[in-house]
């Protein structure tokens, strides 16, 4: 999931509206609750906004579970932390925090402190990027996807420069043929990008299947196969008998 395109709101909540399919869907799974409908969820029936908030709290353990254990590059936290959100969400005072973890009420008292100070220095970033970066769309960098293994140089680029790059690499678009796959860093996450976008969110392929639809695109599948994976796009068993879209 990549959190750069969804509001604050939206990754407090865990799910987000998409206008195209009129449906909410859920962040953590890419569950969808289509407006009109009716949902049956523990004994009682939901419309779909409602259903949707109720789904994440049943599947997910609610937004504050889900936010605090969510594996991602931006998610910063250390296991102590992450722990010490975890019992303050639950509710727990701090004299039996700072019993759990070992630590001093004082201890527990500052870190709260810490956090709020943090939460603090997020909403001026927030505000003071908005202000920077407003009249700027058409230098918009393309967005980076949440399991990349390094955030680095190679991300760095511009929509134009993604759509001159996709113009000189590929014979076609569709149908996706690659003419070479590229040497430069910066090449290959364009190219891995549009790549992964021939496959399905949320749906597991054998490394056949994977190979059937890559296998049209480049000659040399197995590397693009490869890439796939190792720049976080995709993910597989140990085994690679079942391969899927990260989030």
């Amino acid at each position: 999931m990549d959190y750069g395109m969804l509001s604050v709101e939206e990754i407090r909540r865990g799910y987000r509206f998409d206008a195209e399919t009129n449906a909410y869907v859920c962040l953590v799974c890419g569950g969808r609750f289509a407006e009109g409908q009716v949902y049956p969820l523990e004994g009682s029936f939901y419309l779909a906004e409602p259903a949707a908030a109720r789904h994440v709290v049943c599947e997910h353990g609610g937004s504050a579970a889900r936010l605090i254990d969510a594996d991602t590059k931006y998610n910063t936290l250390t296991e102590i932390q992450k722990e010490l959100l975890r019992m303050i969400a639950a509710g727990i005072p701090d004299r039996e925090i700072a019993k759990s973890l070992g630590i001093t009420e004082a201890t527990v008292r500052r870190q709260r402190f810490n956090f709020r100070e943090k939460a603090k220095q997020a909403k001026y970033y927030l505000a003071m990027y908005g202000q920077v970066f407003e009249a700027m769309d058409n230098e918009e960098l393309i967005p980076v996807h949440n399991q990349a293994s390094m955030m680095d140089d190679r991300y760095v680029i511009t929509e134009q420069e993604r759509e001159k790059m996709l113009k000189g690499l590929f014979t076609n678009r569709n149908p996706l043929r690659l003419k070479v796959f590229p040497a430069k860093e910066k090449k290959k996450v364009v190219v891995l990008a549009e790549i992964a976008g021939q496959f399905e969110l949320g749906k597991h392929y054998t490394e056949r299947e994977v190979n059937d639809i890559l296998q049209p695109i480049y000659a040399d599948y197995a590397t693009i196969r490869r890439y796939l994976v190792s720049c976080g796009l995709m993910d597989r068993t140990p085994s690679g008998s079942e391969y899927w879209l990260t989030e």
